[in-house]
């Protein structure tokens, strides 16, 4: 049937299929329309994770966990464009007058999200498909662990993963083949960079089976498992790590070590590449979901930074410290009182503190909570060394919580300064509320379940910090200091990131101008702009969703008086699941009207 109503909108022309007379007749057609529109969004999602088949791994779809494309590839790149193109002139044949609102909704992302991709294939991102933070071999090696999202719970799972396996030496093969073009036209990473993923690639070519990541799945039969079973995997699993993924990652070490690292570029930014400052306009237009210029961003980083410090000098008043704020900053580096802890368990305990302290207060702020649960974890030893505090999502059936990763390289030189305003950003209700239930939200289209723009995804967290005094949090001075730190840090991120890839600073100026104006350690600042220095544009989405998320509360609250409600606000926030700022602005702003 919905064929036929394909069939017969092109016929007659899809005007045809636009008419408003409500005759039953018609809505007959019109709900045929809207079948057929809900068809296409969840073939948009199966077709995606078909080409990206570690999303569906991620989101607890297993049965692509054998298949890892070779995503470098032409080929590859053939399909990701016709799977882009092909979906939005699919989505474009419909009329919004024939759609509801979440459809229109759905429409307007989708459209979003196929322009934003199909721009993104004009630059050669495939030449460097390596960096230290965020490339396909810190991922593989988190599912390598058996303890992130590939699963390894029957035969079948473990010999998944050896078939996926195949799949990624031959990306490991291409990434070497791709950074050698892009020596050829200075398209490469920053020497800095090279630097620091030359000793990841190092851990994995250890022979040692008792150490190697690729391994720990032996080490962790489930219980069911027969010894013949057992014995056949083990062989198969030796052979796979001495045979396959050391050699690999050795022949990998030896070129980035040689002869990338010889081609490295002195420069720190992207605008030093070929194409390099329109790649960085595209990385703005991704990141932050908005129209703005880096000079813009660059101003608006500044003007933060100089709000921020102020309300810093008067935390520094309150404790009573008498020196310059760029001492106190060192002071409360240094200071041993706030570094109480003597083992990783320790650290993982105090944030497991801080979610039952405030947690009475959550009702007050939110209706809406997920049913996923969540855990704190301490960051694999493998990437601990470079690694942010991150979030990975639970499974959309919440049968895999999600999880709060922190690293604790040394427990004793842990600083707890910044935990609160840390945990709220990135479990409750940071990310684990925003992405939970927007995996749990029947009323989602699947591809929608999964999306993740980062000005939205980001900004939320970040706004989230802010919550802490009202969700009973911030009563010490250096915990509210320590949001104050983590809300600089965000706009410091606006002015160094514009500054590296579009002002020409090196990353040397951007680590000066960090370590002015925030309390971070020089080492954590060093692996931020490293981290910057490797995704351009990423680092700009926090504080630019946040400022519009405060600035639609604020909106709200003001037009609304007495009929602002502000679990209300943050169900409006959240439902929709992350999308784009200016959707986001015309809901609100919708919503503000409904209720005037």
């Amino acid at each position: 049937m919905k064929k036929i109503v394909i069939i017969a909108c092109i016929a007659l022309g899809f005007n045809a299929c636009k008419n408003d007379t409500k005759t039953s007749s018609d809505e007959t057609t019109n709900a045929e329309i809207a079948s057929n529109f809900n068809d296409i969004l969840n073939s948009y999602y199966e077709e995606g994770l078909k080409l990206n088949p570690l999303n569906a791994t991620s989101a607890g779809d297993n049965r692509y966990n054998d298949k890892l494309p070779d995503v470098l590839s032409d080929e590859y790149t053939a399909k990701i464009k016709a799977y882009y193109t092909d979906f939005k002139n699919k989505i474009n044949q419909f009329d919004d007058a024939n759609l509801s609102e979440s459809q229109q909704m759905s429409k307007a992302v989708l459209n979003w999200d196929c322009n934003i991709n199909l721009e993104r294939l004009a630059f050669r991102e495939d030449l460097t498909p390596i960096n230290q933070m965020w490339t396909q071999q810190l991922t593989i090696g988190q599912l390598a662990s058996g303890a992130s999202s590939q699963p390894f719970k029957t035969v079948e799972d473990y010999n998944n993963w050896l078939k996926r396996l195949d799949g990624y030496l031959l990306w490991m093969n291409s990434a070497e083949e791709k950074m050698k073009e892009g020596i050829l036209i200075g398209h490469v990473l920053p020497k800095s960079i090279i630097k620091k993923v030359l000793p990841q690639l190092e851990t994995l070519t250890t022979t040692n089976l008792d150490e190697h990541l690729f391994y720990n799945p032996i080490k962790n039969f489930p219980d069911s498992f027969s010894e013949e079973d057992k014995t056949r995997l083990t062989d198969k699993y030796k052979n796979m790590v001495l045979n396959k993924i050391v050699p690999a990652y050795k022949k990998l070490h030896d070129f980035m070590s040689t002869t990338y690292l010889t081609s490295g570029r002195e420069s720190s930014g992207i605008s030093d590449t070929p194409n390099g400052k329109d790649y960085y306009k595209h990385q703005i237009k991704t990141y932050t979901t908005t129209d703005m210029t880096a000079d813009e961003v660059h101003e608006i980083g500044l003007k933060e930074v100089a709000r921020i410090l102020s309300e810093m000098e008067k935390v520094k008043t309150q404790v009573g410290y008498k020196g310059d704020l760029i001492s106190f900053f060192d002071y409360v580096r240094n200071n041993k009182e706030l570094m109480p802890f003597k083992t990783p368990e320790a650290v993982i305990a105090n944030f497991k503190n801080i979610h039952s302290k405030m947690m009475p207060q959550v009702e007050k702020l939110f209706d809406l909570k997920p049913k996923t649960p969540f855990e704190v974890r301490r960051t694999e030893a493998f990437r601990e060394a470079s690694a942010s505090a991150e979030y990975n999502p639970g499974s959309i059936d919440g049968t895999r919580p999600g999880i709060f990763y922190t690293p604790v390289p040394d427990a004793t030189k842990y600083n707890t300064f910044s935990d609160e305003a840390l945990f709220l950003h990135e479990a409750i209700p940071g990310h684990h509320f925003q992405i939970s239930l927007q995996q749990e939200n029947k009323d989602l289209p699947k591809f929608r379940k999964t999306l993740w723009y980062s000005a939205y995804g980001e900004g939320w967290a970040l706004y989230t910090e802010s919550l802490g005094k009202e969700l009973g949090l911030y009563t010490d001075p250096y915990q509210y200091f320590g949001m104050l730190g983590m809300e600089m840090h965000r706009a410091i991120r606006l002015v160094v990131d514009t500054g590296l890839h579009a002002k020409g600073w090196t990353r040397e100026q951007a680590i000066e101008y960090s370590l002015k104006n925030e309390a971070e350690s020089e080492a954590s600042i060093i692996s931020e702009i490293e981290r910057y220095m490797a995704n351009p544009g990423q680092a700009l989405s926090y504080k630019i969703g946040q400022l519009k998320i405060r600035k639609l509360r604020a909106k709200a609250e003001k037009e609304l008086g007495d009929k602002f409600d502000i679990a209300q606000f943050h169900n409006q926030v959240l439902e929709t699941g992350c999308i784009p700022l200016a959707l986001l602005e015309n809901k609100i702003d919708n919503w503000i009207a409904s209720l005037k």
